[in-house]
């Protein structure tokens, strides 16, 4: 009880807020504005590094672009009508998160260099005790939007830390490090690493592909955008609204062959195999480049200069996974040996297995990482049992096979605002919980509908599965519908806290209401 009291003492000089959030890319900037549009300014925004844009601040590599065309890889309130290009790059994405935080009036909130080291509950105050590398807060919510690609997976690989040259992951590149000239492996033949390789072949002395799993890989329909465009867009907002609606009718359209009828898909996997055909001429090696899996069962990949740069001469396949490194040499899985001056891992993120979930401890001192040991699972991609008020964005099967992740993610953003509504509905200081029962109710309806999908039936291992071989990633239907699903928060799927009675003069204080009796009122 004194260890209690000395807690609470230590808490009152401490910094408050409503709301904290985890991150600024998209999930963090669009929680903060719509925050602020809810009328709600007690938050601050943590993050880690010095600037803003998440994972379009780390990724700096050579050729780095989004696969999702610019009108639609953008926030519905936040739309942009000057995008350069109908697939925009890197540099222009990361400008446009820059300009929602200044447009919005985000910067005071935000706190650049607060890495998160730890998050937990406090069952007494019904609030969250936020530790970062700056300082101490607490808050009433916690919503978490560091993201599914924010902290980058490099394999263990024996002999690796012997290398003698240099070794780095795509999402950390070191632009001091001149590769021009040198032997270079890439590691990985995931979406990064097909923009990475075309984007260095003309410049480095050799460039070596290890391919453990070969992609598909579709043509890119990407041009630039007319001055026209930029001037119609500005001027009359809806034809950029109706070019909006257009690129999200279709893909939601294409839906049902990822996860109801997979072998419509058919059309769509020649398609990719005309496209090979058209820039790699030699029958083994586009052998060695054709999947053996359905195509959509991995992430379909988009590039036109992908195949070509495969053939440049400076270039070799290497159709093996790395097993090993003896000094300076690469060991293939099929024995191939290359030496070579520097190793490129596109080998890419921490998905099924997130970092921040171990630095998050609720009820009764449990970690978010322990109750997902046998994988993850929250209530509509948003709360976890035993974790009040503590909000993912960007959370267990949340994630799309062939659309933009800003539509899940205002889907979401939606759900943040009503959970926070209904606290202020209930009145006084109040914490819901997601009760085990909701949360495997949700999980067995995704989990039921996932069995049809591409991604189930495919016959590929993706990043999409975890250890278990469950896909907790994607979800098995539409934006439209999901947003239908998250549009307010359903009191019965919660318990509703209330702080508990405190002793006065060594007298219990009267009871307070229990978590049932709340839910029930």
């Amino acid at each position: 009880m004194a260890e209690r009291e000395q807690a609470r003492r230590a808490q009152a000089g401490r910094e408050h807020v409503r709301v904290a959030v985890i991150g600024s890319g998209f999930g963090g900037l669009g929680a903060a504005v719509r925050l602020r549009r809810a009328g709600i300014t007690d938050f601050v925004v943590l993050e880690r590094r010095g600037g803003v844009g998440g994972t379009w601040h780390d990724n700096t590599y050579p050729g780095c672009a989004c696969d999702v065309p610019s009108h639609l890889y953008s926030f519905s309130f936040a739309p942009n009508p000057r995008w350069p290009r109908s697939f925009s790059g890197q540099a222009h994405i990361h400008a446009y998160l820059e300009g929602v935080a200044d447009n919005y009036g985000l910067r005071p909130h935000i706190r650049p260099h607060h890495d998160v080291e730890q998050l937990t509950w406090d069952e007494d105050e019904l609030r969250w005790v936020v530790e970062t590398s700056r300082g101490t807060l607490t808050a009433d919510v916690v919503v978490s939007a560091t993201g599914p690609l924010s902290d980058p997976k490099i394999p263990d690989i024996p002999g690796l830390e012997g290398f003698g040259g240099k070794v780095f992951h795509s999402a950390e590149w070191d632009h001091d490090y001149d590769l021009r000239g040198k032997r270079v492996a890439m590691i990985g033949t995931g979406a990064s690493a097909i923009q990475i390789v075309p984007a260095i072949q003309p410049t480095v002395g050799r460039l070596t592909l290890f391919q453990r799993t070969p992609p598909w890989v579709m043509p890119r329909v990407d041009r630039r955008i007319s001055g026209l465009e930029h001037w119609l867009h500005a001027k009359v907002p809806m034809s950029a609204t109706l070019r909006r609606q257009i690129l999200w009718g279709v893909r939601e359209l294409q839906v049902s062959a990822f996860t109801k009828r997979p072998q419509e898909l058919g059309l769509v996997q020649r398609l990719a195999l005309a496209h090979m055909r058209r820039a790699i001429k030699d029958p083994e090696t586009r052998r060695r480049l054709t999947p053996d899996y359905r195509i959509g069962c991995k992430r379909i990949l988009l590039s036109n200069d992908y195949y070509p740069a495969l053939a440049k001469p400076n270039v070799d396949l290497v159709a093996s996974g790395l097993k090993e490194v003896r000094g300076n040499t690469l060991v293939a899985a099929d024995g191939t040996e290359t030496e070579v001056d520097a190793v490129v891992f596109g080998t890419g993120f921490h998905v099924t297995d997130m970092p921040i979930a171990r630095k998050v401890k609720g009820a009764g001192g449990v970690t978010l990482a322990e109750a997902w040991k046998d994988g993850m699972e929250s209530l509509r991609g948003a709360s976890a049992a035993g974790f009040p008020n503590f909000l993912t964005i960007i959370g267990p099967n949340t994630g799309l096979g062939n659309s933009s992740m800003i539509l899940m993610i205002e889907a979401q953003l939606n759900y943040m605002v009503d959970h926070l509504r209904q606290m202020d509905v209930l009145g006084g200081r109040v914490a819901l919980d997601a009760r085990p029962s909701a949360v495997h109710a949700w999980n067995k309806f995704v989990q039921d509908r996932m069995r049809r999908t591409v991604w189930t039936t495919g016959g590929c291992d993706s990043w999409y599965l975890d250890a278990n071989g469950r896909n907790t990633t994607v979800w098995p239907g539409t934006t439209g519908e999901f947003r239908r699903l998250t549009r307010e928060v359903r009191l019965e799927e919660y318990a509703v806290l209330r702080p508990k009675a405190r002793a006065v003069g060594g007298v219990p204080g009267p009871a307070g209401r229990s978590s049932k009796q709340e839910a029930a009122a």
